[in-house]
C-alpha cells in the first residue's frame, strides 16, 4: 500500500509544500508515497501552487481505509493530525515544532530542528541523500520558507532558513523579495471570506493546563479592516467554542507590513492571557507589538502561564 505524507489540519503553505517535497524525496529513494492534505489550501498556498503550475493535493480526513503507514510533516501532535492517527503506524516525522501528545509503538525516523520552517529541514534531507531539487519544487520550498518566516522577518527565522531560502531562490530562478511580497499579499485578501473561514483557516489546538486552547492566526495589511468585522468574528469564535469544546480561543490578527499583532481572546482563562503577555485585555483585545509568531511568541508564554 502507498504511504501517505501529510502536514497538519487547516494546512498552511509549509504543511502542503513539505508534504509534496518530502514525498518526492522518499519516492526518489525508492519508497511509494503520495502527498495529501488535511484540508483545502488557503489563498496564499493557492497562489504558490498556481504560480509554479503545481497540482493541488488530494484532501483526506482519514487514512486507514487506504493505508496503514503514514509520514507526518510540519506537525506531530495528535489533535492536529488525521482523524484516525491512533490507528496508523507513523514511519517518519519531519518537524520544527514542539513535541507533544506523541508516542509510537515502534521505532521511526524522526528529524526535528528548531528552525523557522519544515521545508528548511527537508532541504537538508535532500542534501544528505544526494538528491537534486527540481526547479519547480525549489520554488515551492522557497515559498514555504517565506510564508513561515514572513519573508525572514519572524523571530523564528534562523540563519539556516535565510541561507536555504536564498539557495532555493537561485535554483528556482526567483527574486525572493519581489516574489515573496506578492505571495504574502495574496494571502491577505480577506474581504471575500466569511467570519467562520477567518477563525478556522489557520487554527491549531493546544492542551495547556488541562484546558483546550485554540489559536488561529490571520495575516493582513490592515488591522482596522479585519476588526471592522469584530462582531461577526466574536459570534464565529463563540460558536467554535460551543461546538468543539474549546475552553479558550485566541484569534491573532497579524499585520505583515509592520510585524504587529492584535489578539481577540474569547472564553475562560482571560486572566491567564493577561499574565502570559503582561498586558490587560480591553474588551477582550490586546495589542502585541513585534509579535508575529504563534509558535515562538504566543504558545510558549501561554503554556507557562497555564502551568
Amino acid at each position: 500500500m502507498k504511504e501517505l505524507v501529510f502536514g497538519h489540519k487547516n494546512p498552511d503553505t509549509d504543511a502542503i509544500v513539505a508534504a509534496k517535497a518530502y514525498s518526492f524525496l522518499l519516492n526518489q529513494l525508492g519508497s511509494d508515497t503520495e502527498a495529501v492534505a488535511l484540508g483545502e489550501p488557503n489563498d496564499e498556498t493557492k497562489f504558490v501552487l498556481d504560480h509554479f503550475s503545481e497540482p493541488y493535493p488530494r484532501i483526506i480526513s482519514e487514512a486507514g481505509s487506504e493505508t496503514k503507514e503514514v509520514v507526518l510533516v510540519d506537525h506531530n501532535e495528535a489533535q492536529q493530525s488525521v482523524d484516525d492517527i491512533s490507528d496508523l503506524t507513523v514511519t517518519h516525522v519531519i518537524d520544527h515544532h514542539r513535541i507533544a501528545n506523541f508516542a509510537t509503538a515502534a521505532p521511526l525516523y524522526y528529524h526535528a530542528e528548531p528552525v523557522g520552517c519544515c521545508s528548511t529541514i527537508i532541504f537538508k534531507e535532500f542534501k544528505q541523500r544526494g538528491v537534486e531539487i527540481p526547479q519547480n519544487l525549489a520554488g515551492l520550498m522557497l515559498s514555504a520558507i517565506i510564508s513561515d518566516t514572513l519573508l525572514f522577518k519572524s523571530p523564528t527565522t534562523t540563519d539556516v532558513d535565510v541561507a536555504v531560502g536564498k539557495k532555493l531562490a537561485e535554483i528556482a530562478g526567483v527574486d525572493y523579495e519581489e516574489y515573496g511580497l506578492a505571495m504574502l499579499k495574496a494571502g491577505t485578501n480577506l474581504a471575500t471570506k466569511t467570519a467562520e473561514e477567518l477563525v478556522t483557516s489557520d487554527a491549531k489546538s493546544f492542551e495547556m493546563g488541562g484546558k483546550t486552547v485554540r489559536v488561529d492566526q490571520v495575516n493582513t495589511v490592515d488591522l482596522a479592516e479585519v476588526f471592522a468585522r469584530e462582531n461577526e468574528l466574536r459570534s464565529a469564535i463563540e460558536a467554535q467554542n460551543k461546538d468543539n469544546g474549546y475552553d479558550l480561543f485566541l484569534l491573532m490578527v497579524t499585520n505583515i507590513l509592520d510585524s504587529n499583532t492584535r489578539i481577540l481572546a474569547i472564553g475562560a482563562g482571560q486572566d491567564v492571557v493577561e499574565t502570559a503577555f503582561g498586558h490587560s485585555l480591553e474588551n477582550d483585545k490586546m495589542d502585541l507589538p513585534g509579535v508575529v509568531s504563534r509558535k515562538k511568541q504566543v504558545v510558549p508564554p501561554l503554556e507557562k502561564a497555564f502551568e
